[in-house]
């Protein structure tokens, strides 16, 4: 186990010039049409940013790797033409919709006077990576007028490359952004697509009229919103926080297995391996912060997506976002001093709670309400996503990896890449006068013997 080293030397300029920049259009005519977005769409109006690190292959030089990805990008815009649109507003409600209109994705080549190895350990958060990815121009663009999607090929000196992907997450949530990596890397293949996707937002559509069947703590209204191209704070976003620095925490398997014997519980399925770390991480983060006192209630946040929980269920291939936020509470107290498998309990039987009923309030209680979902400990699993065994014509990427954001007061969870076994990296923003008092209570909380933890 092992957090990133204080004081670790990162590279702040990769070196990075860029070569030419691109606008690439469907390859076959497509009509024109507003793609309505369900309630939870209407919130994640922000970018996301993604890397995927590739190995030198002798077969495909970064000339090569353009002009194949160039071609594929314009034909999976054809099933996927609403990355090529924009958004806009609907007069009257000021409700956001995707105007399908073939206006384009952008592609940018980019080369980096370095080898890859001199970048550094990739696992490592380097605020520098930000310089291989296309950020989604904002600044001075009408709403109309953004890209919802680009790209940027950036090749090192030796001879490997990285591909960064920076898209609205209007678009595509995790799952669907897998799916959507398979059918690119599919047809860069010459092979048809491997799943024809589902565009049909109307699918998640609140009822009418809606119903909120349930309480729902974990959202908050905020009146001062009144349409979502104020980008609201989210899930993901702390407009309150100040600057947030990014530290990577590593879990081994033997890590998460002593998780797991500490959090024997009376419900197996409650020690997954996910809900043990999530559990962990959340007393660490709780406790660290300056804010916490033990009469204080702490509330986490964590995706859970809803495909197989909605009946009928919704397609695999649905390429909206099909995830809401569970939610566990408990005071601070609780946290520091009650039985880990206590804590274990409460995250599983928040994601347990996402049945199709409760789902559809949630749905229904956004059509009634300017809000979104807040916690103040928010952790996003990477873990079954997939993005590095995604196989392109050129390999698999040997390293996939968010970009984070200093703005996003987030948890975010990968898998390892390394040879131990499944092991996790936590990548934590922390703000500053946090970060001792967490990092002791990582370990603490990790190597305290017992099942009371």
């Amino acid at each position: 186990m092992g957090a990133l080293p204080q004081g670790l030397d990162l590279l702040q300029d990769l070196k990075v010039t860029i070569l030419s920049s691109t606008t690439l259009y469907p390859s076959e005519k497509t009509e024109r049409r507003s793609m309505f977005l369900s309630n939870i769409d209407q919130i994640l109006n922000f970018d996301v940013e993604t890397i995927h690190f590739f190995a030198a292959n002798l077969e495909f030089p970064a000339a090569a790797v353009v002009e194949r990805l160039s071609s594929a990008l314009e034909k999976v815009l054809v099933p996927y033409d609403f990355l090529a649109g924009r958004l806009k507003l609907e007069p009257g409600d000021g409700r956001l919709v995707m105007d399908c209109n073939a206006a384009g994705v952008e592609l940018v080549v980019a080369s980096s006077e370095l080898k890859m190895e001199e970048v550094g350990d990739l696992e490592c958060p380097n605020p520098a990576f930000r310089q291989l990815v296309a950020e989604n121009p904002d600044n001075g663009l009408a709403l109309e007028d953004r890209p919802l999607c680009s790209f940027q090929v950036t090749s090192f000196k030796c001879g490997g490359f990285a591909l960064g992907i920076c898209n609205n997450h209007i678009t595509l949530d995790g799952l669907s952004f897998q799916a959507f990596l398979q059918n690119l890397a599919a047809v860069a293949s010459n092979q048809p697509l491997a799943t024809n996707p589902c565009n049909d937002r109307h699918l998640l559509a609140a009822r009418s009229p809606p119903r909120v069947t349930f309480p729902h703590p974990e959202l908050i209204t905020h009146p001062s919103i009144r349409h979502p191209n104020q980008h609201p704070p989210s899930t993901l976003l702390d407009s309150t926080s100040s600057y947030l620095q990014f530290h990577l925490f590593h879990l081994s398997p033997d890590d998460i297995s002593t998780l797991k014997n500490k959090a024997k519980t009376s419900h197996p399925p409650a020690s997954s391996s996910f809900n043990v770390v999530a559990a962990h991480l959340w007393r660490c983060k709780a406790l660290a912060s300056s804010k916490c006192n033990t009469n204080k209630p702490s509330t986490i946040l964590y995706a859970v997506d809803l495909r197989s929980r909605l009946k009928p269920p919704l397609p695999n291939s649905y390429t909206g976002n099909a995830v809401l936020s569970a939610y566990a509470t408990a005071p601070c107290g609780d946290l520091e001093k009650g039985p880990f498998a206590r804590i274990v309990e409460l995250v599983y039987k928040g994601a347990e709670r996402m049945t199709d009923e409760y789902a559809r309030s949630v749905i229904d209680w956004g059509q009634l309400n300017q809000g979104f979902p807040w916690g103040d400990v928010v952790v996003s699993s990477w873990l079954r996503l997939g993005f590095s065994e995604v196989e392109y014509p050129w390999g698999r990427p040997k390293h996939s990896c968010p970009v984070g954001n200093p703005q996003w007061d987030i948890i975010l969870l990968f898998p390892t890449t390394g040879k131990e076994g499944k092991g996790m990296n936590a990548l934590v923003a922390l703000p500053a006068e946090d970060v001792e008092k967490f990092r002791t209570l990582f370990y603490k909380f990790l190597a305290r013997d017992g099942v009371r933890s």
